[in-house]
């Protein structure tokens, strides 16, 4: 018997990209503007960013993405009361599908979220300088990178692109997709969870504070929120604390102290231990590297 062999068509093909960022900006941050002949996204993973280009101005809020097209002029700012973490990516694409992002600004759901959570991942494995070096237009091959992660890095920024254009082709384009109501109760419970690690990130609480405030065993609620979110509950809250003071830090409305209190620290001095085990840095030298990087900048 002969076989025939399928050769499968390619919607989105993505062979260079140009930039891969991930910025933590503070409230004071203004960009003069820029045009270029290739694709750019900017995905607000935090805060807001407000947006001049050739299709308006307009906000981009916490969870939204918003695309420019080839030589389409665009510049923004930091929303002052919620400096925003962006994930931004430039690349070059000729395929025809693309012109489906042309002027598109829209929400992402929770499966793209894991994706975009890949990409970043995969780009720090192949890529250098480090995603979150300020203002450096020029990436190379990491040496000695992971293997794969290259190739990673293209098929998750294609799937990621090929998911998009699959939901702006459907009228519901905000549409979530689960694969079983088990999934979405699992979803609903870890939400639940961080919806109230959010409320109470002004205490020092601990993990029977946690699961006596829902209705689920312990071990259940443990190994859910783990499956979905990658982190023990206690590690995910205190990665909470240390965001927030992040935000904090760059509004520069109040001082170390101040940050403390409201952020359920014993002392100063525990909240600038806990700071520097999780960043490296101490709030101070944070403080310092995020205005540096607006002064490199310019």
């Amino acid at each position: 018997m002969a076989y025939k062999r399928v050769t499968l068509n390619e919607e989105i093909v993505i062979n260079q990209i140009i930039t891969f960022h991930y910025y933590e900006l503070p409230g004071s941050y203004v960009t003069k503007g820029e045009k270029h002949n290739f694709w750019e996204f900017v995905y607000v993973d935090k805060g807001e960013i407000d947006v001049r280009s050739d299709s308006g101005v307009f906000s981009v809020k916490q969870g939204e993405i918003v695309f420019y097209k080839p030589n389409e002029f665009h510049s923004g700012n930091s929303n002052a009361k919620s400096p925003p973490n962006l994930i931004i990516i430039t690349f070059d694409c000729d395929s025809e599908a693309m012109k489906i992002f042309e002027n598109k600004r829209f929400s992402v759901d929770e499966q793209e979220r894991r994706l975009l959570t890949q990409l970043v991942n995969e780009g720090y494995n192949a890529l250098t300088p480090r995603l979150d070096k300020p203002y450096k237009k020029e990436m190379q091959i990491k040496k000695n990178s992971l293997f794969g992660s290259q190739q990673l890095v293209k098929l998750n920024l294609e799937m990621l692109l090929i998911h998009f254009a699959r939901r702006l082709k459907t009228t519901d384009t905000f549409s979530k997709l689960v694969s079983t109501m088990n999934e979405k109760k699992d979803s609903d419970l870890t939400k639940q969870i961080i919806a109230f690690m959010n409320r109470t990130l002004h205490k020092s609480l601990t993990l029977k504070d946690i699961y006596n405030n829902f209705t689920v065993g312990r071990s259940q609620l443990l190994r859910t929120f783990k499956m979905n979110t990658g982190y023990g509950i206690m590690e995910y809250f205190n990665r909470l604390k240390i965001e927030r003071a992040k935000t904090l830090i760059r509004e520069e409305q109040y001082n170390y102290t101040e940050i403390a209190e409201r952020l359920g620290y014993s002392s100063i001095h525990y909240f600038s231990r806990h700071f520097k085990r999780s960043t490296g840095m101490t709030p101070t030298t944070y403080a310092r590297s995020v205005k540096a990087r607006i002064l490199n900048h310019r």
